[in-house]
């Protein structure tokens, strides 16, 4: 049946009985999702200083290296071994070096240099060689023998800096009581815009925030600033090819593959007492990531939905789940344990709206929060860096 109403295109542009088709609905096209934050969670305390500190402790090191080049008589015969930390060794230690299956018994440890007997309990000994690394097992103590020195370690204080995340907001008398499409009210409507853009900038600094090199604390002149994730690691820090690890996927394009990340998280596995949970990636990297499976995947002839996701990563080093975030740096990999993590406000200073005086016909005012970033225990985080894209 022909349409038989009234033909608006025919009859011009100017008809006045029409009204304005403007859907109610707001679009927000700027990425604002906070993915890390979301998945830490809130902290269960606040800091109460702009100068955030925390304690950390470590256990006695059971691991040191050799630091020594000549071997005499020879590399499976030499008794007398120069070490680079020597008090973490006593009389009676038993110690594998390497990998090998030799085991050495200590018999006088002065200064740097141990004085070993080996191939002890009928093990082979084993070829040394500058740089390897000598485990203790334990220490055979003889019975009745008077008690050793005793032998702590020294706790240390670690700290962050607050920083103020703020946004201005000025709304004039009129904008707010002109009626509007979409938005019942104007000045509600910059708070909730410019809350998703600090919530945005937060992410963003956990993950690539500078502290000033001097006068961190800041003044009227420095600004005070946090340091994020990537900033702050740095007993972990590995690229492919570099230190021992593999080599991306063998053609020397540094590209990010399972044998790299394993390496990585057996290295935080093998110095931490915490296992990686969280990896956090860029899109180039999340990538890489999902290209993991790609050969394993099976699709049987109902199947209608192609899935090409790594959302959780198992490993025998822990299970991570992959946090893809448009905060990371293209080239890099954050490899996390969550539970040492907390990203926490100031007490009382959370994102809030503070009034400002007006100076005219407009309403000001602003959105402000102080947060800060505890880390704790560095060394059982990691980065790998410097990955193709």
């Amino acid at each position: 049946m022909a349409f038989t109403g009234k033909a608006t295109y025919g009859a011009g542009a100017g008809l006045p009985e029409l009204a304005e088709d403007v859907s109610d609905v707001i679009g927000i096209v700027s990425p604002h999702e906070t993915p890390l934050l979301d998945h830490l969670g809130d902290p269960k305390r606040a800091a109460t200083s702009t100068v955030h500190e925390w304690i950390e402790d470590a256990l006695l090191p059971n691991t040191d290296t050799l630091n020594q080049t000549n071997f005499t008589p020879n590399p499976t015969g030499a008794t007398s071994l120069t070490v680079s930390n020597g008090p973490r060794f006593r009389v009676g230690d038993l110690v594998r070096p390497g990998e090998h299956g030799e085991v050495m018994l200590i018999t006088a440890a002065v200064a740097n240099t141990i004085v070993v007997v080996r191939g002890y309990g009928g093990t082979t000994p084993a070829a040394l060689a500058n740089g390897m690394t000598l485990t203790i097992l334990g220490n055979a103590a003889l019975e009745g023998a008077d008690a050793d020195a005793a032998r702590f370690t020294s706790r240390s204080r670690q700290q962050n800096y607050t920083q103020i995340f703020t946004k201005t907001i000025e709304v004039s008398g009129s904008m707010l009581a002109a009626r509007q499409i979409g938005i019942d009210d104007e000045l509600d409507y910059q708070k909730q815009e410019r809350m998703r853009e600090l919530l945005r900038d937060l992410e963003n600094t956990v993950i690539n925030g500078v502290a000033p090199e001097s006068d961190a604390q800041g003044s009227g002149t420095v600004r005070r600033s946090m340091r994020g994730l990537v900033r702050t690691i740095q007993s972990n820090v590995f690229a492919p090819g570099a230190g021992g690890m593999p080599d991306g996927d063998g053609d020397n394009d540094d590209a990010l593959n399972e044998a790299v990340l394993n390496a990585a998280m057996r290295r935080i596995w093998d110095q931490s007492s915490g296992v990686v949970d969280t990896i956090v990636v860029g899109g180039a990297q999340k990538r890489r990531i999902n290209a993991f499976a790609s050969t394993a995947r099976a699709y049987l002839p109902e199947d209608t939905a192609f899935r090409d996701l790594v959302s959780v990563y198992e490993s025998d080093y822990g299970v991570a789940k992959v946090v893809l975030s448009r905060w990371a740096p293209p080239d890099t990999v954050l490899l996390l344990d969550s539970t040492r993590l907390d990203v926490m406000p100031l007490q009382g200073r959370s994102f809030h709206y503070k009034p400002l005086a007006a100076s005219g016909d407009a309403v000001r005012g602003q959105v402000v929060g102080e947060y800060t970033l505890e880390i704790r225990n560095e060394n059982a985080h990691g980065v790998i860096g410097g990955l193709a894209v």
